[in-house]
């Protein structure tokens, strides 16, 4: 199967945080599984650390050497991204989650992720 990680997945993931559900961790080490990330969770993260509005127990550049390591694909942002960007429903004004369903929509993948706002879009998600 092939999985596209939430901001927050990631993040509890790497942080092996209790938050993260018994069945998304599954999912994300089962080798069979094809992982992926959005570059734009990268940014997020980024620019979250960098205004103070987010702490992690790692460096982000720990947090890059270990998803580097991992099996976890990073996904560049693509034009047909943006093209299905500007058709998507506004039902959600975060640029980064909407950045991430497009992603999941043109790539065809599940999305793993505890956020309610990208449930409400005609997306497949798993937690």
């Amino acid at each position: 199967m092939n999985y596209l990680l939430d901001t927050h997945t990631i993040i509890w993931y790497l942080e092996d945080l209790f938050k993260i559900s018994s069945k998304a961790k599954e999912i994300i080490k089962l080798p069979d599984n094809n992982i992926h990330i959005c570059s734009v969770s990268l940014w997020e993260i980024a620019i979250k650390m960098n205004l103070d509005k987010l702490k992690l127990g790692l460096m982000l550049d720990e947090l890059l050497t270990a998803i580097k390591n991992s099996d976890i694909n990073i996904l560049q942002i693509e034009n047909e991204y943006l093209k299905r960007l500007s058709s998507l429903p506004y039902i959600h004004k975060d640029p980064f989650d909407r950045l991430i369903i497009v992603t999941a929509l043109v790539e065809n993948l599940t999305i793993i992720t505890a956020d309610e706002n990208i449930q409400k879009y005609d997306v497949s998600w798993i937690w």
